[in-house]
């Protein structure tokens, strides 16, 4: 029995008196305080299932009533003539046997021999406790098991310390005999004490044996350093370690028969003889717990430990020339455990991870390339976490892999993905590749160079010129595979300034709805009340500007010569802004915004607006009453050139709601009745015309005085309801804002219904998109990426001529393409700020991808051509839905489906679906230019010459 267990033990007789909720609280908090003060390498934490300790801490703390001291479990319901009262009882017995594996002993005898779960996480399934406070509650509980675990030291600086709840687990292959056995160790060990256990195992002496890093079947390196920890010498999880019997008399191997190469192979066979199935998924390197002892709330930010993957010697073995690899097993078929909506993470690292220029530079010696300065970088820790993942899954077996340590540090360095919610799958891939090259990046001190403009020089010299210069602070082998570059040309909607720059981009996102036109609904209303509000549907380009707007609604509204048009946007029935920068994109405008244009006579010198607030009285409490603004605000233009009187801003308004009467206006003539009103049923819309002459001529004579008001530039509120003519102080600042007050007796003489229910730009159906007759081509999304639009308005360049920002024109052309080239397909959009999926069917090519005619730089004589190799999928709908991957094996010439810890072979013909997202092409080598992403590297580097 371990000193751990016996002290477990005894601590069990020492208390017999059992305490109340409060005291137990209190007791456990000061035990705690002073163990986290104390912990030091060496000491023991105790897993304690999360459950039980739940259920602990709300008995604890639970609202204290009196006590029956009662043992029974759970809780009671105390039901009489007062309110029912429910209080929790004392938990029972210490139970972690959800803890542990399933066919493992669950006794409650202490035995470091117990195998815990390979899936389980801090903070849902357990919590560590110092051991002071686990003897603490064991002696007032009991039960068990008792899983206790050490205290190491961890971090880069080997300053912190951390619970090792997964220590090694380790296969241990003795030759010539074939024997195996499988044991737990601390990475913290040394070399010598594994040594020392294996000649233990396996009945030899010290002097007999050698052992050797087995890693994925091969001699990796003789263990002989025996001072050195299995954490220096870059032991993994689950690995071989090869426990080699030496000859006595030459000192070297007995093979009994079985003939070892350098590779670690016997032959195809061997594998099965000599490795023992591996009983973990776990892929924690070292098995760090997710809890730093330096914050003991039991929920502290994940610590955990990476190791660089060991460096071999170059591999003959190949996967797609990669150098994985896959004699004796299909390398490559490993499954990554889903930790809890993390099959967004695994399909994207799934696709990396068999991208045959990363499977061969990570099983490699990269260590040399590891920046661990760049302050841009994450210290070297997601290059060292991705290699030992990547080398994890290309080792041999299918066992799935837990890629827990790789998400600890995602969550880190991007805490965007933290937790366990859906993500976006190309998201997180944008930021693995954007970290990794940081990581990676080979230049230590980044250059500053001053960008030249373009200035009318070749566009070859110009591009050679600015790859050169991103060359000279961006160097890394995801440079060298998934950066290509592209042509951008801004022009100013002003003054024509033409810029051309030439940007490198990492993968292309294209988008899925191509129309180039978009249909836009507008209310217009007239300021001489000659028609009643008509609305327009007008169609405009997609990507167009205001001024194609208001001249689609112009022609659509029949606009005279001495008119103009005033759009805009109308919010709680208010004007919420004016739309009359004519260069905006018309993607400021959203399907959901209610626009407005007004019909007036065009601006002159000395002319302002007038706006015109409905109000209308609103019950606001019992007895209280409130003016609130309704329908739809109106607008006409005024000319200051003469002194305004109250009557003129009267005639005005009258003049403008004069559309909206409901009965015939009697004028003060001799005219026929029939023929000398206005319209008078705002059900009739053959015309909607007025006759605005005799209209105004009188109107003012008919109708009573309009409950109008007006703020000065004092903020006085004027009633203009009053003294014809009294001059109206008018404010500086245009619009001049008028609130006309609809009272009851107004409400029955105007129809108010044409100011309400202003239609949106666009009104969604119950079924917002058909389905499509033909499938989207690829080539299509490209070309649409690529057609020039204006930039939106949160990108707005400078232009250097106007001297002022500009929502400029934008057009992309492809200039230089990558070895790898990585599509997005952009099915995720934003409609009523609201995210919504395109399900739309892209028909992408799997073979011969040519993309020799959308290259603008046609001195290359380099392959264009381009073949699938990976993709992920996304189904069903928002944060409901699922990720999987499709992954063509190279050497196998065949398709898998990884779906999280499941693979399954499929055809050809089934990686196409409604489902792909993000598209992985590699360039297809011709013998004339066939060549490695490293010489490209170096070619760029000098010149652009192919």
């Amino acid at each position: 029995m371990t000193e751990v267990a016996t002290e477990t033990l005894t601590a069990a007789t020492t208390s017999t008196k059992e305490l109340g909720p409060e005291e137990e609280r209190v007791l456990i908090r000061d035990i705690a305080i002073a163990a986290e003060a104390n912990t030091k390498e060496g000491d023991f934490f105790f897993l304690i299932t999360q459950k039980w300790w739940q259920h602990w801490i709300d008995y604890v703390n639970q609202e204290q009533q009196p006590s029956n001291n009662s043992n029974n479990e759970g809780s009671t319901s105390l039901s009489g003539d007062s309110p029912a009262l429910s209080i929790l009882k004392r938990p029972s017995g210490i139970d972690n046997s959800d803890l542990i594996s399933d066919g493992l002993s669950e006794d409650s005898n202490p035995d470091s021999s117990v195998e815990i779960r390979d899936t389980l996480l801090e903070g849902r399934d357990y919590v560590l406790l110092p051991q002071q406070v686990w003897n603490q509650l064991y002696s007032w509980y009991g039960g068990g098991p008792t899983l206790s675990r050490k205290v190491i030291n961890s971090g880069l600086s080997q300053t912190e310390f951390a619970v090792e709840v997964y220590p090694l687990r380790l296969q241990l292959l003795a030759t010539p005999k074939g024997d195996r056995s499988t044991i737990r160790i601390s990475k913290k060990e040394t070399i010598g004490e594994l040594h020392r256990r294996a000649c233990e195992i396996f009945y030899l002496d010290l002097e007999q044996v050698s052992i050797w890093d087995y890693y994925g079947h091969r001699k990796h390196a003789l263990m002989n350093d025996m001072d050195k920890t299995l954490d220096d010498a870059n032991i993994q999880m689950d690995q071989d370690i090869l426990v080699e019997v030496l000859n006595n008399v030459n000192g070297t191997a007995l093979n009994g028969g079985i003939s070892f190469p350098d590779n670690g192979f016997a032959d195809k066979g061997a594998t099965s003889v000599l490795l023992e199935p591996s009983k973990s998924s776990l892929s924690i390197a070292g098995g760090l717990s997710a809890n730093k002892i330096a914050s003991r709330g039991y929920s502290a930010e994940q610590l955990q430990n990476q190791t660089l993957s060991y460096p071999g010697k170059e591999l003959d073995n190949n996967y797609g020339n990669s150098g994985v690899i896959t004699r004796g097993a299909s390398g490559g078929l490993t499954g990554l455990l889903n930790l809890g909506n993390t099959c967004f993470m695994n399909s994207a690292i799934q696709c990396l991870v068999h991208t045959p220029e990363f499977a061969k530079y990570f099983r490699e010696d990269y260590h040399q390339e590891i920046n661990w300065q760049n302050p841009l970088g994450m210290v070297g820790e997601l290059a060292l976490a991705f290699g030992e993942l990547l080398r994890k899954l290309w080792a041999p077996g299918r066992t799935p892999v837990a890629p827990r340590p790789f998400k600890a540090k995602l969550a880190r360095f991007a805490p965007q993905f933290s937790g366990y919610n859906q993500h976006d799958s190309q998201e997180l891939l944008a930021f693995l590749l954007d970290g990794l090259h940081e990581d990676l990046n080979r230049v230590k001190h980044k250059p500053y160079i001053n960008s030249r403009d373009a200035d009318g020089r070749p566009d070859e010299e110009v591009a050679d010129e600015y790859w050169a210069n991103h060359i000279a602070r961006n160097d890394s082998i995801i440079v060298d595979v998934c950066q290509g570059q592209y042509k951008s040309t801004l022009v100013c909607p002003v003054c024509n300034k033409v810029s051309v720059t030439f940007d490198p981009f990492m993968y292309l996102s294209l988008p899925l709805q191509f129309t180039t036109t978009r249909t836009m609904t507008i209310t217009v209303f007239t300021s001489d009340g000659s028609a009643l509000p008509s609305t327009y549907t007008v169609t405009v380009p997609k990507q167009g500007r205001y001024r194609d707007l208001i001249q689609a609604l112009s022609n659509a509204c029949s606009l005279k010569q001495t008119e103009e048009i005033k759009l805009v946007e109308i919010r709680n029935h208010l004007i919420h802004r004016f739309l009359d920068d004519s260069f905006l994109s018309l993607s400021t405008i959203k399907d959901d915004d209610h626009l407005a244009a007004y019909k007036i006579q065009k601006s002159a010198k000395g002319n302002v607006l007038l706006q015109l607030i409905h109000r209308r009285q609103e019950q606001e409490t019992s007895d209280a009453q409130r003016w609130k603004p309704f329908g739809t605000p109106l607008a006409s233009s005024l000319s200051c050139d003469d002194v305004i009187t109250n009557g003129d801003i009267q005639t005005i308004v009258q003049t403008m709601l004069s559309p909206l009467l409901k009965e015939r206006i009697k004028y003060h003539d001799n005219s026929d009745p029939s023929t000398s009103g206005v319209a008078t049923d705002p059900s009739d819309h053959s015309s909607g015309e007025v006759d605005t002459n005799r209209a105004s001529s009188s109107i003012s004579n008919v109708l009573p005085r309009l409950p109008l008001q007006l703020f000065d530039e004092g903020k006085t509120c004027i009633d203009l309801s009053v003294g014809d003519d009294k001059a109206v102080n008018l404010p500086a600042a245009s619009p001049i804002i008028l609130y006309l007050d609809w009272t009851s007796r107004l409400l029955e003489k105007y129809n108010e219904n044409y100011l309400e229910n202003l239609p949106e730009v666009f009104k969604y159906g119950p079924i917002t998109k058909k389905a499509r007759t033909e499938p989207l081509s690829l080539y299509t999304c490209l070309e649409a990426f690529l057609r020039e639009e204006p930039l939106v308005p949160e990108d707005m360049w400078y232009c250097p001529q106007c001297k002022e920002q500009r929502q400029a024109s934008k057009k992309l052309d492809l200039w230089r393409l990558p070895e790898v080239l990585v599509i997005h397909l952009k099915r995720f959009s934003y409609i009523r700020s609201m995210k919504h999926k395109l399900e739309t069917f892209v028909n992408f090519p799997i073979h011969d991808f040519d993309l020799t005619n959308y290259v603008a730089d046609k001195r290359s004589s380099r392959s264009q051509l381009y073949e699938l190799y990976a993709l992920t999928n996304h189904y069903g709908g928002m944060g409901s839905g699922h990720y999987t991957a499709h992954i063509k094996l190279l050497d196998e010439n065949r398709w898998y489906n990884f779906d999280d810890s499941h693979i399954s072979p499929i055809n050809e013909e089934d990686v196409k679906s409604a489902a792909a997202y993000v598209l992985f092409y590699r360039r297809v080598k011709s013998d004339t230019s066939a060549s490695d992403a490293g010489s490209r590297r170096v070619r760029d580097r000098t010149s652009y010459k192919h």
